[in-house]
């Protein structure tokens, strides 16, 4: 029995092993890909591993194949067999333990009008005992990779958010999870795999905003086995007499164009996940976080606005400080309430100029001095006997609890009533440490946390579907695609510095599309690379993504003022090609000249940013040449840029776009229009 999923331009399809105990890939690539022998098939003779462990087996449980790893374990094992199918909308594999009682079905769901897969795992318990789960994996899947894997994947910290990374592993395996209840700083859950030589790539990526593990594994069949899911944490997770359990869906994409086609795979899955809300333009923002702090006064914050909005900013957002008890990040999370009495009449006055008002929340966090802890103790993470532990002078509140669900919703709606807020920035400072909810030893809290987070979003989304929503968690700690699949833009970083903010948005738009990016112009320096840039080249980096400004507006000269009305004037110009035209990394951040290429949805105009990263050529004083940065335009068809210069398609694809930099100018952006006959 043979199945094929069909997709936009790729197809993927799977198979019943001749013993009926697992499914196996047989074909994953461009249509037409699966009319022929499969690559993944064993040709040989296995020696010491059983027939499972040689085979691309889509999903494992422990015990069907002991030597290569599970997808799913179950204490005592588990030794299935299949059941039936169906392949209606969705492709669902039915297996059966009969001796254990446990039914999974694995279910394989096209997304229209694009190259991504998803799969998951549903669980029920037709036995008579508790089942224990150790390992909770979505989804297996198999890449060939006869000389080996290159892996690409984005790492980092806090401040250090998706640098990419890439390691070729000849053999052996790779992990990487995380244990904060979010998808964190450190890793992000998304993995891109290509043979050692590169050429096609093949994604994953979970969805998935609490604790997750993906592993890679170079098997001696000359497969790559890639494993994702949620890390149960705390475990074991419990499957009772009668119950069932999903997984998180995992995404597959697979492109022939490798990671840069990858990319633009994700993009539009993006895309898709934001429904028609992707189309809605995203604001030029004011955030007053870096210049005031804590310090949040309405005189002070609105001539900030009317700063703001002389430069043609578009929305005005006032960051952490603005509650009551928040003088400093010790108090009154949890107490939302705008410390001034006159807030109302200080956001009509925002809004008198022309702008929207968003606003910073917590809502996952509680201070210890607050009213809200003094009064419901126990609604946050705690282990009885055991000390609290305070992360940033906070506590985590317990979002499996219903009442606390119940009272992140009713705060919510209580703001958004109030005041005409068009824009909310989600933030999350602090991860569980205490992990227990006393009386609920057996709870399966991250799962239980996530589907609360994820019920106050959908709430949010339903009920006021004008605000425009930021998720944000201490920078990029919670950038997974359930997350985005219900907000609109997310933070990367709270790093701003113009060369270190270059390098996460580079791997960033690995996994996500530039309408999703929001990215601030501040005076900051780098924490890592502090070398001083222009306020052009901080301006032509945010304007890779969402536009906003973060700086101190009134530190500013009027030279500034005037070169940065100007830079949003031009954003504004370009804002439609860089949000819904095709993104492309063309030069990376570490290469003398690092660029961007937009091509609009019609492909009549392209927009190039670019940066200068490095050394100067020393010209006109010496000898030099232009920098190049060579584009992917159409080699037949002819340019024009804003000045006039005309270029054949073919100058620019082989011979490049010339950049001649300088002390003065270290960033450029340049549109280029196809010239129609």
């Amino acid at each position: 029995m043979t199945w094929t999923v069909p997709l936009a331009t790729t197809s993927y399809t799977v198979a019943l092993d001749p013993s009926s105990r697992w499914a196996e890939l047989v074909a994953w690539g461009p249509h037409g890909v699966e009319d022929g022998p499969s690559v993944f098939t064993n040709a040989g003779d296995v020696h010491f591993i059983t027939e499972a462990d040689a085979a691309p087996v889509e999903y494992a449980p422990l015990g069907l194949r002991p030597f290569f790893g599970a997808d799913v374990a179950v204490r005592g094992g588990s030794w299935w067999r299949f059941d039936s199918a169906s392949s209606d909308a969705d492709l669902r594999l039915t297996f059966v333990d009969e001796l254990t009682g446990l039914r999974a079905v694995l279910c394989y769901r096209p997304v229209p009008g694009t190259d991504v897969l998803t799969r998951w795992a549903e669980f029920s318990n037709d036995g008579s005992s508790t089942l224990e789960f150790d390992r909770l994996g979505s989804a297996g899947v198999c890449v060939p990779t006869v000389g080996g894997a290159r892996l690409t994947y984005l790492t980092g910290q806090w401040s250090q958010e998706f640098t990419r990374q890439s390691v070729v592993l000849p053999a052996g395996g790779f992990r990487m999870e995380s244990r904060f209840g979010v998808p964190g700083h450190a890793h992000v859950p998304w993995l891109a795999v290509q043979d050692a030589v590169g050429g096609p790539a093949y994604g994953v990526s979970l969805e998935w905003p609490g604790s997750w593990e993906i592993s890679a594994d170079v098997e001696p069949s000359g497969l790559t086995r890639i494993r994702a899911g949620r890390l149960p944490s705390p475990g074991p997770v419990l499957l009772e007499p009668g119950a069932s359990l999903t997984t998180p869906a995992v995404a597959l994409a697979s492109s022939v164009d490798g990671l840069s086609g990858l990319a633009s795979v994700w993009h539009d899955y993006d895309r898709v996940l934001a429904g028609s809300r992707w189309r809605r333009p995203r604001p030029v923002l004011y955030n007053s976080w870096e210049a005031t702090g804590f310090d949040v006064r309405s005189t002070h914050q609105l001539d900030l606005a009317k700063r703001a909005a002389d430069l043609g900013v578009e929305l005005f957002v006032v960051d952490d400080g603005w509650f009551t008890g928040r003088d400093d990040d010790t108090g009154g999370l949890g107490d939302w309430t705008p410390a001034e009495s006159s807030f109302g009449d200080f956001v009509d006055s925002v809004r008198e100029l022309g702008l929207e008002f968003g606003l910073w929340v917590e809502p996952e966090a509680v201070s210890p001095k607050s009213r809200l802890y003094a009064e419901h103790p126990d609604w946050v993470y705690r282990i009885d006997g055991r000390p609290l532990t305070l992360i940033r002078n906070q506590l985590l509140l317990d979002l499996g609890r219903p009442e606390v669900v119940s009272f992140v919703k009713s705060t919510l709606d209580a703001l958004l009533a109030a005041y005409p807020i068009s824009y909310l920035k989600w933030d999350m400072n602090r991860p569980p440490t205490e992990r227990g909810r006393p009386g609920a030893p057996f709870a399966d809290l991250d799962a239980e946390h996530v589907a609360g987070y994820l019920a106050v979003l959908d709430h949010l989304r339903a009920q006021h579907p004008h605000v425009t929503i930021e998720a944000c968690a201490g920078g990029g700690g919670r950038t997974d695609l359930a997350t985005v699949a219900r907000t609109d833009v997310v933070w990367p970083s709270d790093n701003t510095g113009p060369l270190d903010r270059l390098a996460i948005q580079d791997g960033f738009l690995l996994m996500h599309a530039p309408h999703l990016m929001s990215s601030w112009v501040t005076d900051a320096q780098g924490v890592f690379d502090p070398r001083p840039r222009s306020l052009r080249f901080r301006f032509v980096t945010a304007m890779a993504g969402v536009l906003g400004i973060g700086a101190d507006l009134s530190r500013w000269t009027s030279a500034q003022h005037t070169e940065a009305a100007s830079l949003v004037a031009l954003y504004k110009s370009i804002r439609p090609v860089i949000h819904h035209g095709v993104a492309q990394v063309i030069h990376g951040p570490t290469e003398p000249t690092a660029a961007k290429q937009y091509t609009s949805e019609d492909g009549n105009t392209v927009v190039v940013l670019a940066w200068n990263t490095g050394t100067l050529t020393g010209a006109p004083l010496v000898p030099g040449r232009s920098s190049r940065v060579r584009l992917d335009v159409v080699s037949e068809a002819s340019y024009v840029d804003s000045a006039g210069n005309h270029y054949s398609g073919a100058h620019l694809k082989h011979a490049g776009l010339p950049f001649d930099w300088t002390a003065d100018h270290d960033a450029d952006v340049v549109i280029l229009r196809r010239e129609l006959r």
